[in-house]
């Protein structure tokens, strides 16, 4: 259980981190009259995405475990 409940996270961070990062995208670009590219700008966006909000986690995890000992 605990698995899938990871795995939903995870999946709803990917979908939000990919609308944010579009919209971030798609202002950026205008404002620096840059191409806007969908792809990457989603693929980029998902990676930090899950990389910040798992890191949080796993170093939250570890500080609560620190601090029970």
């Amino acid at each position: 259980m605990l698995k899938v409940k990871l795995l939903e996270a995870n999946l709803v961070v990917i979908f939000w981190s990919v609308i944010f990062g579009e919209v971030i995208g798609y202002i950026g670009g205008a404002l620096e009259l840059m191409s806007y590219n969908r792809l990457q700008i989603g693929v980029v966006a998902a990676i930090v995405g899950l990389i910040f909000v798992n890191g949080v986690h796993l170093l939250s995890r570890s500080d609560a475990s620190k601090s029970q000992n």
